[in-house]
């Protein structure tokens, strides 16, 4: 009997609700891992352009010149679209700063406004995915606890009219109710490392964005800029970050 007790054993006992459990804890185990490699490679797409994209733009003769190397370096195109709305509006404010909706706002406000909503848009993307992450592993040990309450309860119909206890009729319910727990635990432990690792990435991430919004918004308004702060500079103040704000 012992070799009987396999997965395939335990499927086959299976009824619906087993068999439906299943496929959901798998479908969000592969779901799961394969945004987790994605974001991965993503993660060190952007590490790479971090290492380049700040020196390749400050140390670029011109402004238009630096947009064209931060957008040669810059893979993720993040940092590149940070600085391309930030010039144009500070473009768009001395075309028609003195007419329109826009009148009266100063350079520093409109420059302020462009990288501070262009920050969020980043941040959506970045974060993409994360909300999923943390949702299967709140979810999955629930759902797995729920095929092991059915499996249970299957190994108490089994029992009842018996007049002594027989292994064969609860050692599939009971393996199947151990099968769901492990499963759930599975596809919930992977998931809450995926999503702290990542959460913590993009902490420094909206750093650097952050750094570079600065040194930015101060070149664009006072044609001054301190790039020293964006780059290694901005790993400092990452424990002093929650939410990227331009200023």
């Amino acid at each position: 009997m012992p070799s009987n007790l396999g997965l395939t054993h335990f499927w086959q006992q299976g009824d619906i609700v087993t068999h439906c459990v299943a496929i959901l804890l798998l479908a969000l185990s592969i779901a799961s891992w394969s945004l987790t490699i994605t974001r991965f490679f993503q993660q060190l797409r952007f590490n790479r352009a971090m290492d380049s994209v700040f020196a390749s733009f400050w140390g670029a003769e011109n402004i238009e010149a630096a947009l064209k190397d931060i957008e040669r370096y810059d893979r993720t195109g993040v940092f590149a679209s940070l600085a391309q709305a930030g010039v144009q509006a500070a473009q768009a404010h001395q075309r028609h700063g003195e007419r329109g909706i826009g009148a009266g706002v100063n350079l520093s406000e409109t420059v302020t406004r462009a990288l501070r909503s262009q920050i969020v848009r980043s941040q959506v993307g970045i974060e993409a995915g994360l909300t999923f992450l943390a949702s299967v592993g709140a979810t999955a040990p629930f759902i797995g606890l729920f095929g092991t309450v059915w499996g249970i309860y299957h190994a108490l119909v089994a029992l009842s009219g018996a007049t002594q206890v027989v292994l064969d009729k609860v050692a599939g319910p009971v393996g199947e109710a151990l099968i769901m727990t492990a499963a759930g635990l599975f596809v919930a432990i992977p998931a809450v490392l995926a999503f702290n690792a990542l959460t913590r990435a993009n902490r420094l991430i909206f750093a650097q964005l952050d750094g570079f919004a600065h040194d930015l918004h101060a070149y664009l308004t006072t044609g001054v800029h301190s790039p020293a702060v964006t780059g290694q500079a901005a790993s400092a103040r990452l424990a002093a970050v929650s939410v990227p704000v331009a200023a």
